[in-house]
């Protein structure tokens, strides 16, 4: 991984700021463009809008492959394969799992797993209470949803049990035969940059922690499980360098491929840190930036 703060390049124009290689020249052509969804390509509506629907389309007609990159579970992948007809693969789980979109909504499949051990899930738990009194948990696994009592409904779906974290990740606990994808840790009271580094300091090397919600919402997966490092396999299986990847993101979920990626690029609307991580900046998610990205590398490069 490189630095995970870059230094700020000038801005080509007020609204879009340009990308170059570390000798001043310009980024190779792109083959795989790498997004996360919410507050990135996804309108704050959870819209798609037609115009990155067609940026999308004119990337695959050139032959450049588009991944969706994200923290939400496979079973939330609906709203792009409804309005992008099922384009690419999608990294779930910030990392957690790779899906196929490409059978439509409702048919996504596991393509691959990287699951967080109950052992570390379970140490995580403890750790993490014992730094933090009052947070409460909910575990996701690859199809199961589960959560403790007292966690607030912050979701799209009702849990398939309730109770404590320790009972859920049991060995034999509910769907004890399916992958724990990563576990979400709310407090109700922290300020959600501080909860993060209290919970990195606590977990240390048993977990990978992040966020990408607006509030005090932690997500918790395996060790050496990021987007980054789950985008770099990929890569690695079609024989792309990640000089020719172009990744965005808005949120801390998102930092270590934005540094990763050869060409990155923050939301207008991004978290300070991403914006520092970014190589690039474009506009916010409700104005398709993108789209304005992608519309300007095709023109450069196809």
């Amino acid at each position: 991984m490189t630095s995970a703060t870059r230094q700020p390049q000038n801005p080509a124009s007020p609204a879009l700021s340009a990308s170059f290689g570390p000798n001043g020249g310009p980024v190779v052509r792109p083959r795989l463009i790498a997004t996360d969804l919410d507050g990135t390509l996804l309108r704050d509506d959870k819209s798609v809008s037609p115009r990155t629907v067609a940026a999308l389309a004119a990337a695959e007609k050139a032959g450049v492959e588009v991944f969706f990159v994200t923290g939400r579970p496979a079973r939330w992948m609906d709203v792009v394969s409804d309005h992008v007809h099922g384009h690419g693969l999608a990294i779930c789980g910030n990392g957690a799992a790779v899906v196929d979109l490409h059978g439509g909504p409702g048919a996504h499949r596991f393509v691959k797993v990287r699951e967080l051990a109950r052992e570390n899930a379970l140490d995580a738990v403890r750790r993490l209470r014992d730094a933090a009194p009052g947070t409460v948990y909910a575990v996701e696994q690859t199809y199961g949803f589960h959560q403790e009592p007292d966690y607030p409904q912050l979701h799209m779906e009702v849990p398939d049990e309730l109770a404590p974290a320790e009972d859920l990740l049991a060995a034999d606990g509910p769907g004890a035969a399916e992958p724990v994808l990563k576990i979400l840790a709310y407090h109700p009271t922290l300020d959600p940059d501080a909860f993060l580094t209290l919970a990195r300091v606590a977990i240390a090397d048993r977990a990978g922690v992040t966020r990408s919600s607006p509030s005090a919402l932690l997500e918790i997966s395996g060790p050496e499980v990021s987007k980054a490092s789950t985008l770099a396999l990929c890569c690695a299986e079609r024989g792309i360098s990640h000089e020719e990847v172009v990744a965005f993101g808005d949120m801390p979920n998102d930092v270590e491929m934005l540094t990763w990626a050869g060409r990155s690029y923050a939301m207008g609307n991004a978290h300070p840190a991403v914006i520092a991580a970014a190589s690039g900046q474009t506009v916010a998610n409700n104005e398709d930036g993108v789209a304005v990205v992608i519309e300007q590398l095709l023109a450069e490069h196809y």
